[in-house]
């Protein structure tokens, strides 16, 4: 059997559950996952790897409005997830009505692609409601292949999995068969030490701020991180480290049993 290889994009609004759809078909925390929406930023890619293929899953910035110039940002990393992808999923939850306006989903309704339209968050719905809802996106996306999850269960996950692998195509691999990921381990400590802020901090902390590792260094037994924060004004700081730092600290312990 020939080998196949491809690329998989995950696109979507905003807390739809892409992150956590990624993670758990590779298998590892690649991305983001918290309460919050728009908390990925980049275009994380996470390989699966076996002898007989690599699945190059991308998970995208949510799709919205851009309101200041890092979501127009983000919101180019999302539109560049159509024009490369060998299969796209539009993730959607249950409930979420199509809106037949809307730009972005014109453009999916028209991929030379295969697009898997995948309804997630069903756990706590009914079948009538899984299958109006698919009634409903069959008028906007009728040669989608329509698939109801829940990615946080991973209920029905597999069958997502089952597609993609229908779908892949022909080729040799495009990374080193043992890589899990494109992204360094510098990349990751940044954004365990991201999700935290975001996790502990609500909205005193907006989601402009910024986290560099300005020195990566492993000993034998060792490995020895330094990180800049940046925020928006001066009066964030304040908020970010806590009193008597004990905020700051928190954010460090929790982001280092992460790494562990």
């Amino acid at each position: 059997m020939e080998h196949k290889s491809g690329f998989v994009n995950i696109i979507g609004k905003p807390n739809v559950g892409k992150s956590t759809l990624m993670n758990a078909m590779v298998g590892e925390k690649l991305s983001i996952i918290t309460a919050k929406a728009q908390t990925t930023r980049h275009r994380i890619h996470g390989i699966l790897n076996t002898a007989e293929y690599q699945i190059i899953f991308s998970d995208t910035p949510g799709i919205l409005e851009a309101k200041y110039k890092l979501q127009e940002n983000m919101l180019k990393a999302a539109r560049s997830a159509l024009v490369d992808a060998d299969i796209l999923i539009y993730l959607i939850e249950i409930g979420e009505r199509p809106d037949p306006e809307n730009e972005f989903l014109q453009k999916v309704s028209k991929a030379k692609v295969p697009v898997l339209l995948v309804i997630n968050k069903i756990d706590k719905s009914s079948q009538e409601e899984v299958i109006s809802c698919m009634e409903q996106w069959e008028q906007l996306l009728p040669k989608a292949e329509k698939i109801p999850i829940s990615a946080l269960k991973k209920f029905n996950v597999e069958s997502v999995f089952n597609r993609i692998l229908h779908h892949l195509p022909e080729s040799p691999p495009y990374f080193p068969k043992d890589a899990l990921t494109d992204k360094s381990e510098r990349f990751f400590a940044g954004e365990m030490i991201r999700e935290k802020i975001l996790l502990h901090y609500k909205q005193e902390i907006p989601y402009a701020v910024e986290v560099e590792i300005e020195s990566f260094k492993e000993d034998t037994k060792l490995i020895r991180i330094s990180a800049l924060i940046y925020v928006e004004r001066d009066s964030q700081k304040g908020i970010l480290i806590g009193n008597e730092g004990k905020a700051l600290k928190r954010v460090g312990r929790e982001s280092r049993l992460d790494m562990e």
